[in-house]
């Protein structure tokens, strides 16, 4: 992969930019976070960017700032679900990321699911889980399962259940976050993310933590994950996984950049979890690690995600 550096004329053709985070969601420090580093590298090439921490006044300071176009790196509610893409559509504002349809869709694990599923791609069975659900049932046909709220990310309110009291305790605990709770049939074996950035699936990473699975505090603040990037799989599998991260992307709609999350199971098949339209950008995140394994730095990566595509030859 050979990236060309952007002309003073070209970073000036960008125009005025806003670096949008923070927000209410549960992820607003992580997007903190990735806001702040997205800043940097932007404004150290040269790009006129700011930042705005996004509240009820959020299209008044893009009128008032004068902004031509805007770093989407809000995670969670609001900014990952269609939501403030609406805004943007209706203010004629270019953003990075997918759309609204393909950002709500993907914010909707069960949607997401549903749709993979319908399409033919393999994702683990689930089931929707509500006060009265037949908690015995569930475990007595699906086994171990994941319980996690269905619009929410890094992992926030996510627990493992394999009995019908900890099934209960789970969804309990995942609907303080959320009315929807979903419960996913639980694959045992590897895991992996895949970056999809303007049509490319870039090289693949292998997750590996010694916590019971790769939860918040793994993501975030644990200094023993481990990361494998290029995931050491075989060229086939490689291809394979690629190949399916690209159709999971497209099938939902979505454009621009995010990350596909994997399981692979004991007898080496792939499952779709969900897809990220708006990754971590953080010093712990995963898709600037992609980007590195083939020699797109951090600055140049965003660049890469905000002018479209236009600033690298992809070889």
């Amino acid at each position: 992969m050979s990236i060309a550096s952007m002309t003073e004329s070209s970073i000036k053709r960008l125009g005025r930019v806003a670096v949008l985070m923070g927000g209410d969601s549960a992820e607003r420090e992580i997007s903190l976070l990735s806001g702040g580093a997205v800043l940097a590298a932007l404004q150290g090439q040269g790009v006129d960017a700011m930042g705005i921490d996004v509240g009820p006044d959020i299209a008044e300071q893009l009128r008032s700032e004068k902004i031509d176009r805007v770093f989407n790196i809000l995670h969670g509610r609001g900014g990952e679900d269609g939501k403030l893409q609406g805004l943007l559509e209706m203010m004629r504002i270019p953003y990075t990321g997918s759309g609204v349809l393909a950002s709500a869709l993907a914010m909707d694990k069960v949607k997401t699911k549903q749709l993979w599923a319908a399409s033919g791609l393999p994702t683990p069975r689930f089931s929707v889980l509500h006060d009265d659900s037949d908690w015995q049932g569930l475990v007595e046909d699906m086994g171990e399962v994941v319980v996690k709220p269905a619009h929410e990310g890094s992992s926030i309110g996510m627990s493992m259940a394999s009995d019908a009291a900890a099934l209960r305790d789970a969804y309990q605990k995942a609907a303080t976050y959320d009315t929807a709770v979903m419960a996913e049939q639980r694959i045992r074996g590897a895991e992996f993310t895949v970056p999809v950035i303007h049509g490319v699936a870039f090289p693949a990473i292998e997750l590996s933590t010694s916590h019971e699975f790769y939860d918040y505090d793994a993501k975030y603040v644990a200094n023993d994950t481990r990361y494998l990037c290029p995931a050491p799989l075989t060229e086939a599998k490689a291809t394979e996984l690629a190949e399916l991260c690209l159709q999971a992307f497209s099938i939902l709609g979505a454009e621009g950049w995010g990350r596909v999350d994997v399981m692979q199971d004991r007898q080496g098949r792939f499952w779709l979890l969900e897809l990220n339209t708006v990754p971590g950008m953080t010093d712990h995140s995963l898709v600037p690690l992609s980007a590195a394994s083939k020699g797109l730095d951090f600055p140049a990566l965003v660049l890469h995600i905000l002018n479209g595509g236009a600033v690298s030859d992809i070889t």
